[in-house]
């Protein structure tokens, strides 16, 4: 009775390892795609765009995007993507575009040069206070104590 049962096992086995290994595998249709006539695309690209409403009204209290002057010198507000050296540990950085994502040393010197009122936590973060830290960050990374 045993060796009926281990055949009848054995025989599952296999049929399972089939199914998963070599089993029948579904057939993949490869068609090529449509593609748009040139003359449309050159078309499209010719056509002026409407230009962005000016009705959209910026955040209230925001601090203006355009221009940030550091040391009397104008620095466009762009997403800092600059290095920047620990001047302790000597930890070069590249500084996230995100606060979330910047090391918490880069937070702690921010506080320390009086670049920020404190070290923000993740729940306190809104439009006006990203806007400053945004500066804040271009504004440090100016700075020649931090410089890579």
């Amino acid at each position: 009775m045993t060796e009926i049962l281990f055949i009848l096992t054995t025989i599952f086995v296999a049929y399972v390892v089939y199914e998963i290994a070599g089993g029948q595998q579904p057939t993949i249709k490869v068609t090529k795609p449509k593609i748009a006539p040139v003359t449309q695309a050159v078309a499209d690209e010719a056509t002026p765009k409407k230009p962005q409403s000016a009705d959209k009204e910026p955040l209230a209290g925001a601090i203006p995007a355009e221009v940030v002057k550091v040391a009397g010198q104008p620095i466009t507000v762009t997403n800092p993507k600059g290095t920047v050296r620990d001047p302790k540990t000597g930890e070069v950085t590249k500084i996230a575009n995100n606060y979330r994502f910047v090391k918490r040393w880069i937070k702690e010197a921010l506080v320390a040069e009086g670049l920020l009122e404190k070290v923000y936590k993740n729940n306190e973060l809104d439009e006006p206070t990203e806007m400053a830290i945004k500066q804040a960050l271009i504004k440090f990374e100016v700075l020649d104590k931090y410089r890579a």
